[in-house]
């Protein structure tokens, strides 16, 4: 597809998609007082959820614009628009059968759509799997797993929408009311299936990476363990947690953003240095945390020292730990995960040591010119010398 068709195209699908899910966000908010709280979907994490999830077909729509070659924006898309779908549909239904009965027409239509539409989402996320970061399959091998992904997704749909037609006589229905519970049960084991096999693919394309596939894959797999992390925390509260569903959204949106960096290699080589960091930093805090209320207690319930004077002093012990410790750490986590910025800091701190006792100019500037070339790796190296004077 040529540059300006795939911009008008992709203008098209991210300005109808924004525009259902910005109707949807309004209809919950009309609706927020008139549904019962069981029902209703308009609350902090809702909203914010929704406000996130229109990120993701701006995302599709720069990515298809800027790289209209490379599937991954088109896949966004898709799943933006259905997104749309889905979120319009929820909040209409529930305005015209609920909110206001008979209002407004095809009430039983908009939830017969939002009942089966959400398996499309979940293929797009699929395909990303098999397709990140180039917008291909990995090898011909793979072209099995992407049919039988597809299958999966495509016969899971048929079902729920043979089943949601149910729905038109009884809008409260359940999902296990609508689709037999076998049926159902064998959708759920094969769309895990799925996503288990589609999983696998980017796994195995990490891990016989190399190079600059190898840097658009370590973003995406960054901001996937914040995702999985995030979920935990979700899990572990029991759902009620807006602070948790909050996070998790953060975490998907930073998702959206390392998706597209990836795609479009904007400023890959931050990578390394983004991972070490938040490593670093998050082990200074954990432990700096643990200093601290270890202080705490036992200034208080050993030695007996009144609370303010302990929180006070402990505060002060962490504060004067916060930069011996986070450089040790974050050395540590250097020469784990950002090796080559500890190998150039290495050779740079070598090379100031030996300057210090050079009397030989020449012997000095072939060892600068060394030194540039195995720490940054320049294509070629030349140095000016001012000798006049």
């Amino acid at each position: 597809m040529k540059g300006r068709t795939a911009w008008r195209v992709a203008g098209c699908v991210v300005a109808g998609s924004l525009a259902l899910m910005a109707g949807g966000v309004i209809l919950a908010y009309v609706d927020g007082r008139l549904i019962p709280a069981s029902r209703a979907s308009w609350d902090v994490s809702d909203v914010f959820g929704d406000v996130v999830n229109m990120g993701i077909p701006v995302m599709g729509f720069v990515l298809a614009s800027k790289r209209p070659g490379n599937r991954i924006g088109w896949l966004a898309l898709a799943a933006g628009l259905t997104l749309g779908l889905k979120s319009f549909a929820d909040q209409y239904w529930r305005h015209a059968l609920v909110a206001a009965p008979g209002s407004v027409p095809a009430g039983p239509a908009a939830l017969w759509v939002s009942t089966w539409i959400w398996p499309i989402a979940l293929a797009m996320v699929a395909f990303l799997f098999l397709l990140f970061p180039t917008g291909r399959l990995r090898s011909r091998r793979w072209l099995p797993a992407a049919w039988f992904t597809g299958a999966v997704f495509a016969l899971s749909t048929a079902a729920l929408m043979a089943g949601a037609a149910r729905g038109w006589a009884d809008p409260n229905a359940s999902l296990s009311q609508l689709v037999n519970p076998p049926v159902l049960a064998a959708m759920a084991v094969c769309l895990l299936a799925a996503l288990v096999v589609s999983g696998a693919a980017i796994v195995v394309r990490f891990a016989r990476s190399a190079g600059e596939e190898r840097l658009q894959l370590k973003w995406f797999a960054a901001a996937a363990v914040l995702v999985v992390a995030t979920f935990i925390a979700v899990i572990l509260t029991n759902s009620d947690s807006v602070a948790a569903f909050i996070l998790n959204n953060l975490a998907l949106l930073c998702l959206e953003v390392a998706v597209a960096v990836a795609v479009l290699k904007y400023r890959l080589y931050a990578i390394d240095r983004i991972i070490s960091r938040t490593l670093a930093y998050a082990t200074v805090t954990g432990l700096l945390v643990g200093v601290y209320a270890g202080l705490v207690l036992l200034a208080t319930h050993l030695l007996s020292v009144k609370s303010p004077v302990a929180v006070a002093g402990s505060t002060l012990v962490a504060a004067a730990l916060f930069s011996p410790l986070r450089s040790r750490v974050q050395r540590a986590v250097d020469r784990r995960f950002n090796r080559a910025r500890y190998d150039a800091d290495q050779m740079v701190a070598l090379f100031a040591a030996r300057l210090k006792d050079a009397v030989d100019l020449d012997a000095a500037q072939a060892d600068l010119a060394s030194v540039v070339q195995r720490a940054l790796e320049p294509a070629h190296v030349s140095l000016w010398m001012n000798n006049r004077g």
